[in-house]
């Protein structure tokens, strides 16, 4: 894929803001959650970004550059109900009990199980890949096995990320066997809609609207909703969108391990979250272990969606918390 040229202070700054927002989502999850229901409020903050963005596209585009057939918005609706209901939302819920960098580190494994599915379905997967995919497991084992992370973090919540996980990594790779919209704006945007009425409808199914007080609400929980659908769910994805058009898969693919480094180190200077030796062991393992993955093997240009396993990302190059 031939890349545009773009200035080199440009490219640093849409990795940055890459960097620092979609990082900064667990943290802002984290203050969400305290008055807001986990799925109801994550439902609505995708409901409200897709219905933006594809607002923004119509406007711009006219309305037959967002329309998709039936089995494109198909398509969409199972992609972006794995990323968002199975992966963002659950990561929502687990929030509610287990500390933002911990969730943010669990949630960085989503690359290795990618490159297992892919290697269960395609099975085309270097045998030194699977080897850092392996050691990346242990690393995760020493965040989830009871006592491991020492942080306080309770084992159904950490069990929860962990299925988190696994379900982004599903819709990630999913998404390069269905047929989605080809422009990836669009498909971001439908699929952040129609996964966040899923997931708002699986909210109210549950009770969490009749649970659901304003009266309760803080400021802070809204100001971190709002945040999250501004800047977690727009800029940063537009950013990420720009980058995949203007700088090398390579270089994008590295937010996938810096992320987690910058969601321990919010957590811990904002919210005073403790980080215990064996967090910081995990840490180094899974980060070390994504981040030779993704130089090793994870980076062709025709398929960067593999690499973009997240969060706050709302599509399959962009699913994060």
């Amino acid at each position: 894929m031939e890349q545009k040229t773009a200035p080199r202070w440009l490219i640093w700054l849409a990795l940055w803001t890459v960097y620092l927002v979609w990082g900064s989502t667990y943290l802002a999850i984290r203050v969400m959650v305290r008055t807001l229901p986990p799925l109801l409020s994550g439902g609505l903050r995708f409901v409200l970004a897709g219905a933006i963005l594809l607002g923004i596209l119509a406007m711009r585009r006219g309305m037959h550059a967002i329309t998709v057939g039936r089995r494109e918005l198909l398509s969409c609706t199972i992609v972006g109900t794995a990323l968002l209901l199975g992966g963002n939302g659950l990561v929502s819920v687990a929030e509610t009990k287990v500390p933002s960098g911990l969730a943010a580190l669990v949630i960085a494994s989503v690359p290795l199980w990618v490159v297992v599915l892919r290697s269960i379905f395609d099975g085309r997967v270097p045998r030194v890949t699977l080897v850092g995919v392996a050691v990346g497991f242990i690393g995760v084992g020493i965040l989830v096995l009871p006592g491991g992370s020492s942080s306080g973090a309770p084992i159904a919540g950490l069990l929860v990320l962990l299925f988190a996980s696994i379900s982004w990594a599903s819709g990630s790779y999913s998404s390069t066997k269905f047929t989605l919209p080809r422009d990836p704006l669009v498909s971001t945007g439908v699929q952040m809609l129609s996964g966040g009425i899923v997931m708002t409808l699986v909210a109210l199914a549950v009770g969490e609207g009749a649970a659901f007080h304003v009266s309760e609400l803080t400021r802070s929980s809204v100001e971190a909703f709002l945040y999250l659908v501004v800047a977690g769910s727009l800029l940063a994805f537009t950013a990420y969108s720009w980058l995949l058009r203007n700088a090398p898969i390579s270089k994008v693919a590295t937010y996938a391990y810096v992320n987690p480094v910058v969601a321990i180190l919010l957590g811990w200077w904002i919210l005073n979250e403790r980080i215990t030796p064996s967090v910081l062991i995990g840490a180094a393992v899974i980060v070390g272990s994504v981040a030779f993955i993704v130089r090793k093997d994870s980076v062709p240009e025709e398929t960067p969606s593999e690499i973009a396993a997240i969060p706050d990302l709302a599509t399959a190059d962009a699913a994060k918390p």
